[in-house]
C-alpha cells in the first residue's frame, strides 16, 4: 500500500507548483531588501528614518502572522499564496512611485503583511502536497529555497540598479516575480487536488465545518500521521494566538526571549549592512553585490547546520550562530573609524552571514523539539511569532539608536544583545530539551 502511494506522489508537479512559486517570490524579496534603506535615502530619508522604513516589512511580517492563518484556513492555501503576491504587486507599486520616505514606508509596511500571508500559505501547501515520509527533506529543502532567493536576488537587484541609474528600479524585480509566481499558481496543475487555477475549498474541507467533529474525535497518538490539511494547521496555528502564549509563557519568556534574540540578530544584520554601505560612501549597485555575496555563504550553509544540530545538539549550532553575530556586530562599530572602512565592510559582511549559515532552520528545529506532540499547531504558531516579534523589533532598536546617538552605537548594542542571546541559549536549552538534543 505504501509504495502505491509513493509511486503515485507526483514530484515534478509538486517541485513546479510549491518550489518554483516560493523561488520566485523569495528571489524578489532578495532583491528589495537591501535596496529598501538606500531608497529611502535617495528619498531625502535620514540613516535613522531609512532604518525605520526598512523595519516596516519586518514589522508588516509580525502584524501578518496574525490573521495569515485564518486566512489560509478560509481561502486555501494556493488561493492565499496567488492573492498575497497580488497584494505585494500593489504595495511594490506604491514603493516605485513614491516621492518620499512616507509613501515608501506604506509600500514596504504593505509588502511585509502580504509577505506573512504568502510564507505561511506556502508553508501549509507543502505540508499539504508532500507525503510523510520525506515532509522533513521537503520543507527543509524550502528553507533553502528561501535561502537561494536571498542569494540570487542582490546580484538581479545590483545589475538592474546599475543599468538603469535608479534605486527605485529595483522594485520593478519584485513586481515581476510575483506576477510570475501567482501565473505559476493559475496555470499549473495541483498535485495534491488535481484541480487548476483559484479553487475555494469545499465546505467540508474548511476548519469552521469540522472542528465540532474534531474537538468529538479523539485525539491521534502522538506516532501517528496527522490527517489535517496544511491549511487547517496553519488556522489552529493562528487560532487563540495569545491565549497560547499566555499558556506558555514559562518556556516563551526563557527560552522563546533567546529565539526572539536569534531573530532580532538576523534580521537587524539586513538593515544595518545597506545602513552602513550609506554611511562608507558605497554605491547601490555596489551595496547590493556586496550583499549578494555575503548571501551566497549564508546560501551554502543550510544543510551543513542540520547536520550539526543532529550529529552534537542543537546549542552546536545555536552559540556560535549567536556568538559569531555578537562579534561581527562589534567589529562593524569599532570599523568606524578605520581608513580601510569598504575593506572592513564587505568582510564583516561576509562573516555575518558564516554565522547565521551556522544557524540555518534553528529556530524551527527548536520549535519543533518542544512542541506537544499530540496538537504540536497552537505552540508552533506562538513560537514562530515570539521569533517574528524580535525580528520586528531589532530594526526598531536600531533605527532608534541611530536617531539618538550613531550608527556604530546602534551596532554595538546589536553585539550586546547577542551575547545576553548566547547566555540565554546557553541557560535554558538544557533545561528544555532532552541530553540527546542539546
Amino acid at each position: 500500500m505504501t509504495s502505491t502511494t509513493n509511486d503515485a506522489f507526483d514530484r515534478r508537479g509538486v517541485l513546479l507548483s510549491g518550489f518554483l512559486p516560493a523561488a520566485l517570490f523569495a528571489i524578489g524579496e532578495g532583491a528589495i531588501i537591501p535596496i529598501i534603506p538606500i531608497a529611502a535615502d535617495s528619498l531625502g530619508a535620514s540613516l535613522a528614518f531609512a532604518g525605520f522604513v526598512a523595519a516596516l516589512i519586518l514589522v508588516g511580517e509580525l502584524i501578518g502572522d496574525v490573521p495569515s492563518g485564518v486566512v489560509v484556513g478560509r481561502i486555501g492555501e494556493r488561493n492565499a499564496m496567488t492573492g498575497a503576491a497580488l497584494v505585494s504587486v500593489v504595495g511594490l507599486l506604491v514603493c516605485v512611485v513614491a516621492p518620499d520616505p512616507w509613501v515608501l514606508a506604506v509600500g514596504v509596511f504593505l509588502v511585509g503583511v502580504s509577505t506573512a500571508v504568502f510564507a505561511l500559505a506556502r508553508h501549509a501547501y507543502m505540508t499539504t502536497a508532500i507525503p510523510l515520509h520525506i515532509r522533513a527533506r521537503a520543507l527543509s529543502s524550502l528553507g533553502g529555497v528561501f535561502r537561494f532567493g536571498y542569494f540570487v536576488g542582490p546580484f538581479v537587484s545590483a545589475g538592474v540598479v546599475h543599468l538603469t541609474g535608479t534605486t527605485q528600479s529595483a522594485f520593478w524585480i519584485h513586481v515581476v516575480c510575483c506576477l510570475a509566481a501567482a501565473v505559476v499558481l493559475l496555470v499549473l496543475r495541483d498535485p495534491a487536488t488535481g484541480a487548476r487555477g483559484l479553487r475555494l475549498p469545499s465546505r467540508a474541507s474548511r476548519p469552521d465545518a469540522t472542528d465540532a467533529a474534531r474537538r468529538a474525535a479523539p485525539a491521534p497518538h502522538p506516532d501517528e500521521p496527522s490527517t489535517d490539511t496544511g491549511a487547517q494547521f496553519v488556522e489552529r496555528e493562528a487560532h487563540g494566538l495569545f491565549r497560547t502564549i499566555r499558556e506558555n509563557r514559562a518556556v516563551l519568556a526563557r527560552l522563546g526571549s533567546g529565539a526572539a534574540l536569534i531573530g532580532a540578530l538576523r534580521a537587524g544584520r539586513q538593515v544595518i549592512l545597506p545602513l552602513w554601505a550609506v554611511s562608507v560612501g558605497l554605491d547601490d549597485a555596489s551595496a547590493a553585490l556586496v550583499i549578494g555575496i555575503a548571501g551566497a555563504v549564508d546560501f551554502a550553509l543550510f544543510y551543513t547546520s542540520g547536520q550539526i544540530m543532529d550529529r552534537w545538539g542543537r546549542l552546536a549550532s545555536a552559540l556560535p550562530c549567536m556568538l559569531g553575530l555578537a562579534v561581527s556586530y562589534f567589529l562593524l562599530a569599532w570599523s568606524g573609524h578605520l581608513d580601510a572602512k569598504v575593506g572592513w565592510f564587505v568582510g564583516i559582511a561576509i562573516g555575518m552571514s558564516l554565522a547565521n549559515g551556522v544557524g540555518s532552520g534553528i529556530l524551527m528545529t527548536l520549535g519543533a523539539d518542544l512542541a506537544p506532540r499530540g496538537n504540536p499547531a497552537p505552540f508552533l504558531g506562538a513560537w514562530r511569532f515570539t521569533g517574528d516579534f524580535g525580528s520586528a523589533a531589532a530594526p526598531l532598536v536600531i533605527s532608534g539608536v541611530t536617531a539618538v546617538a550613531s550608527l556604530a552605537l546602534a551596532s554595538g548594542v546589536m553585539g550586546v544583545l547577542g551575547l545576553v542571546g548566547a547566555g540565554i541559549l546557553l541557560r535554558y536549552v538544557p533545561r528544555y530539551l532532552p541530553r540527546r538534543l542539546r
